[in-house]
């Protein structure tokens, strides 16, 4: 998934109410900021196969460090950790830990079968949603929207950069959205993993505007 992800930080915000939505963003979205970096050190791999799904063109052939069930739960628990270190907010810190291991959970469902259980076993899964476009665009769409709808539920602009950076923030999701489902595939594997690093940016901005809203 993609904005899937993101529907997840927005929802967890009202559960969580003291974590700042850009640390949301990050935790949602954690395995796949991992997971650029082990491809650039040759860790991980992937192929790019145009027409391997109906959404990307993606083989995920080997990434069980980064979004494996076992290692999301090993990554959970650090991020819970540090930010618990970080912070001496228990509740929120078990809240990210869920959010992190909600990204394997979304996979699960839109991958193809290529969810591996953990490093050096074989068995792999997936329920391949991404190979049907309306319902994938359906169910990711459906979430941003409720997620979107509890966030603004919890919070509201303090300042115009809260009311414009949020609403700059969902066209932004929208615009790579697009691109992601009907975009032409990346030149090479090197240049879609420096491209994912980019995850970065939606943390900053996330942060930020949300830095300039206040609950209700």
């Amino acid at each position: 998934m993609f904005i899937g992800h993101f529907a997840v930080a927005f929802a967890a915000k009202k559960a969580a109410p003291r974590v700042s939505l850009g640390t949301l963003v990050l935790a949602a979205a954690f395995l796949d900021i991992v997971w650029p970096v082990l491809v650039l050190l040759g860790i991980e791999r992937f192929r790019i196969v145009p027409g391997f799904t109906a959404i990307n063109p993606f083989d995920f052939t080997y990434y069980p460090w980064s979004h494996s069930l076992l290692m999301t739960l090993a990554w959970s628990l650090a991020f819970a950790l540090v930010y618990l270190a970080a912070s001496r907010d228990r509740a929120g810190a078990a809240w990210l830990g869920l959010v992190v291991a909600s990204h394997w959970l979304l996979d699960f469902v839109s991958h193809r079968a290529d969810m591996p259980l953990a490093p050096g076993i074989g068995a792999k899964f997936g329920l391949d949603l991404w190979n049907h476009v309306a319902a994938t665009a359906a169910v990711e769409v459906a979430m941003l929207a409720a997620g979107v709808a509890l966030y603004v539920s919890v919070t509201k602009p303090a300042t115009r950069a809260g009311s414009w950076g949020f609403w700059s923030f969902l066209a932004l999701l929208a615009f790579l959205y697009a691109g992601a489902v009907r975009g032409t595939p990346p030149p090479n594997i090197t240049m879609l993993a420096l491209t994912a690093l980019s995850g970065w940016l939606a943390v900053w901005w996330a942060a930020w505007f949300d830095r300039n809203r206040v609950a209700r």
